[in-house]
């Protein structure tokens, strides 16, 4: 029942476009390269090597490596399928950096693998750092994210409202853009911004939990299993 109901309200108020905040972290930036974290705004195009006018935005959740040692991230699964281009938005003339590799419709999140050439990955983008990746948030933690549109924001977790392990719903600030924003407990990733219900930045947002994600994409034993966290 509450995958239907988040199901359909993705649907309509799904939170799909993300102003990229540049990141500091553990890599030292080079201005060849743009700078890439949980919480950078993503444009994301079908057309090969170039942005169209039907280039959506979304926010990247986080950037690291997999168990092959490939340098992948994350976002929102509606955000973009397999072959999908992946730009830079504050620095889209950077060209192609990446492309979804794996879309997951059901959980609502997708694999990216990147050019470890053409990225400068970060571990802290405005106001949001990420250390590790750790289990659902639960009543009444107080659970951030860092998006594109709306920046960090912060709110109570209500937990699994529906008995539900795969999803948690928060009282956060989320807008149009914000899809795939990491969502953490301190500097711990728990989450993603998946949609929000009734109104933005009113309506209490809907995500996916990381234990659920991280376990989906290690079973399937391709691109981002084994994924640890830049």
């Amino acid at each position: 029942m509450f995958r239907k109901l988040a199901q359909a309200a993705s649907a309509v108020f799904a939170v799909a476009l993300s102003t990229a905040l540049l990141g500091t972290g553990t890599a030292a930036a080079d201005p060849a390269r743009p700078v890439l974290g949980g919480g950078s705004g993503l444009v994301i195009s079908s057309e090969s090597g170039q942005m169209s006018e039907y280039a959506i935005q979304c926010t990247l959740t986080t950037i690291g490596h997999d168990g092959a040692g490939r340098l992948v991230g994350l976002t929102a699964g509606h955000c973009g399928t397999p072959g999908h281009e992946v730009y830079s938005e504050q620095d889209p003339g950077a060209g192609v950096l990446g492309r979804f590799v794996y879309s997951n419709q059901d959980l609502d999140y997708a694999v990216l693998e990147f050019d470890p050439g053409r990225v400068t990955p970060v571990n802290r983008v405005g106001n949001l750092s990420i250390t590790g990746v750790g289990a659902p948030a639960q009543f009444p933690n107080i659970v951030c994210k860092e998006g594109r549109t709306t920046g960090n924001t912060c709110g109570i977790a209500y937990g699994d409202v529906f008995a539900s392990s795969m999803e948690t719903w928060s009282q956060m600030c989320v807008m149009e853009g914000d899809s795939g924003a990491p969502v953490v407990v301190g500097s711990t990733l728990v989450g993603m911004v998946n949609a929000y219900l009734a109104i933005a930045c009113f309506g209490p947002e809907v995500g996916t939990n990381m234990a659920t994600i991280m376990g989906d994409i290690d079973s399937r034993h391709g691109v981002g299993a084994g994924y640890r966290p830049i």
